[in-house]
């Protein structure tokens, strides 16, 4: 009786956590990452910050929006397959509501002026969570060389192909990225192996 109470207990925490923060933050994955990495990480300990980047880079890569493949794998983490589902649909129906009444109530909804200067404020307030998370994630990252210098390669490549309008996709960067990282694992590895 106490393990189903427990499991519970901790299905409630996921629904209203994730859907708490599926109603309170505005701008999409990268804004969303700050607030996931306080509530996941910092106040309930769910997983680890380490976790979170992998689940950032993770989310980056497969389809689907950070915040929502973040949940799946918080959810997973914490009470299997059920705890996916319910920590999935607690970031998805917030959303899902307010755009469906939004929908119904008012067809000119970004006509109003107030509405249209509150989302130009709430714009420039997703700016600022995205490099807050940006920040975070570099300054957390580990003491190491080679993490550092794929993070500053990757983003001199990203703004030459930026300025200069050449016809790359940033797919082939992080595969590119990907390969010399497991290149290098793969060449560690062996080291260690032969010691």
């Amino acid at each position: 009786m106490r393990v189903s109470n427990r499991r519970g207990q901790i299905l409630a925490e996921l629904l209203l956590t994730f859907m708490k923060i599926g109603f309170f933050t505005f701008g999409g994955g990268y804004a969303m990452i700050a607030v996931l990495e306080d509530s996941c990480v910092e106040k309930r300990g769910w997983i680890t910050h380490d976790e979170m980047m992998d689940v950032t880079v993770i989310a980056e890569s497969t389809p689907g929006p950070i915040a929502i493949n973040c949940a799946t794998y918080v959810g997973y983490r914490q009470a299997g397959l059920i705890g996916a589902i319910v920590a999935t649909l607690g970031i998805i129906i917030p959303s899902f509501l307010v755009i469906y009444i939004i929908s119904m109530f008012l067809d000119d909804f970004l006509e109003i002026e107030v509405i249209a200067n509150a989302f130009n404020g709430i714009r420039l307030a997703v700016g600022i969570l995205i490099l807050d998370a940006a920040f975070n994630m570099i300054r957390k990252m580990k003491q190491r060389v080679f993490p550092r210098i794929v993070m500053v390669s990757s983003f001199v490549a990203m703004l030459l192909i930026d300025i200069l309008a050449w016809n790359f996709s940033s797919i082939s960067l992080m595969l590119i990225a990907a390969a010399i990282s497991l290149a290098l694992f793969v060449i560690d590895e062996g080291r260690m192996a032969r010691r």
